[in-house]
This record gives structure tokens, sequence and C-alpha cells, in this order.
């Protein structure tokens, strides 16, 4: 089987897109996934997104809950596991 054969008739594919807001400068904005990063941790206090603010360069810290963390996973957010699942 060639590429052209495995990947006939797929459509193109659009970028996902995370809305997000900066809680130092107020700057409403949006980032692709590869511009966050996801923390999972053991418990819901360690378990966090992060990014970097494009209009003032602060590092920001928020929380993610259930929903936010199947979003961002969905959506191809680099992930990091901060517990063994062992």
């Amino acid at each position: 089987m060639t590429v052209a054969t495995a990947f006939a008739g797929m459509r193109r594919v659009v970028p996902v897109v995370f809305r997000a807001g900066c809680p130092d400068c107020r700057g409403r904005f949006e980032l692709a996934a590869s511009a966050l990063r996801l923390a999972i941790g053991a418990t819901s206090r360690t378990t966090f997104y992060s990014f970097t603010c494009p209009d003032c360069g602060a590092a920001v810290r928020k929380p993610a809950g259930e929903r936010i963390v199947e979003l961002l996973t969905g959506g191809g957010v680099r992930t990091l596991r901060l517990y063994s699942t062992v």
C-alpha cells in the first residue's frame, strides 16, 4: 500500500486552538496545542495546565479539572504525568 492510497479520501485537518487568558495583563488570546503543557498529578491540586502569555510573557499556571484535561489531551496538548500508574 502506498502513502497516497493510505491517506486517500482524508480531509484537511484544522489545527486545534484553545482560548486562554492571562491573569497578569488580562490579555485574551488563542493558543495552539503546542503552546500549552498539561501536568496530571495524583490529586486535583496537582493537576494543571501552563503556558506563556504571548502579550506580556508571564508564566501562567491554571488548575485543570476533568473536563479541561479531556479537552486538552483530545486536542493534542503534551502531557506530563506527575505520579506513577503502577
